[in-house]
C-alpha cells in the first residue's frame, strides 16, 4: 500500500497521462478495428473470406491430408511466438529481481530520463503485463487451430456433401469461423508485440512514450486497412 501511494505521489502527471493514452489507444484501436472490419473490410476480414473458401473447397476433396498440414503449419506461428514470449517474460522478471542494478544500467544509456527505482519497476511491470497478455493470446490461438484441425478431420465424406446429406456452406461457415477466430486471437498477440515497442519508449521519456504510441497505432492502421497485400486479397480471382 505504501509503495502504491509513493508511486502516485512521485510519478509525474505527464507520465500518468502517457500511460492513460497508451491504454486508451490500445483498447480504442482494437474496438475500432473490430467494428470497421465488419463494414469496410480489413486484412483480417479479407483473409477470413479466404478461410471460408478454403473450408468450402475442402468439402470437394476425398483426402484432406493437405488441409490438415496447412492447419498444422498455421499453428506454428503462435507456437513460436508463445515460446519466445516466455523467454522475454523470464528476462523481464529477472530485471525486476535486480531492480536497482538494472535501473542504474538504464540511466547510463543516452537520452533516457532519470527516474526513481520505483518508477523504473513500474515500466518493467507494464512491459511484463503486455507480454503476459500476448502469451495467453498466442496459446489460445494454438488451441483454436487444434479445434480447426479437429473439424477438418471430422468433416463428412465428400459423397455426403454431393448427395445433399451435409451442407457445404454450413461446414464452411463453422470451420472457417473457428479458423478466423484463431487468426484473430493471434492478431491480438501480434498487436501486443507492436505496442510493447511504444512501452519501451517510456524508458526514454513520457513524450517519447506518447509519440511512439501514436506511431505504432498508425503503423497498425496502415497495415490492416491500407496495405498492398490487402488490395491483392480483395481483388477478385477469375
Amino acid at each position: 500500500m505504501k509503495k502504491l501511494l509513493d508511486l502516485v505521489a512521485f510519478l509525474p502527471l505527464l507520465d500518468w497521462l502517457a500511460l492513460l493514452v497508451f491504454f486508451a489507444a490500445w483498447l480504442g484501436y482494437a474496438s475500432f478495428a473490430k467494428r470497421r472490419s465488419q463494414h469496410d473490410g480489413s486484412l483480417l476480414a479479407a483473409t477470413n473470406l479466404e478461410r471460408w473458401r478454403w473450408m468450402y473447397q475442402a468439402t470437394f476433396r476425398d483426402v484432406r491430408v493437405v488441409d490438415g498440414v496447412v492447419v498444422q503449419n498455421l499453428s506454428t506461428s503462435p507456437s513460436f511466438f508463445a515460446s519466445t514470449t516466455i523467454l522475454i517474460i523470464g528476462g523481464l522478471l529477472a530485471m525486476l529481481g535486480a531492480g536497482e542494478k538494472a535501473s542504474e544500467l538504464v540511466r547510463e544509456l543516452p537520452f533516457t530520463v532519470r527516474t526513481s527505482e520505483l518508477v523504473f519497476e513500474l515500466k518493467l511491470v507494464l512491459l511484463t503485463a503486455i507480454f503476459v497478455y500476448a502469451f495467453f493470446r498466442f496459446t489460445w490461438s494454438m488451441r483454436q487451430y487444434t479445434f480447426g484441425a479437429l473439424l477438418v478431420g471430422s468433416a463428412p465424406d465428400h459423397t455426403r456433401f454431393e448427395s445433399g446429406e451435409a451442407s457445404r456452406e454450413a461446414f464452411a461457415d463453422r470451420a472457417g469461423r473457428v479458423m478466423g477466430l484463431a487468426a484473430e486471437t493471434f492478431n491480438d498477440g501480434l498487436r501486443a508485440y507492436y505496442l510493447s515497442f511504444a512501452a519501451v519508449a517510456w524508458f526514454f521519456s513520457p513524450w517519447a512514450f506518447l509519440v511512439a504510441t501514436f506511431g505504432v497505432i498508425y503503423v497498425l492502421y496502415q497495415r490492416e486497412f491500407h496495405s498492398d497485400v490487402l488490395k491483392v486479397l480483395r481483388s477478385e480471382v477469375a
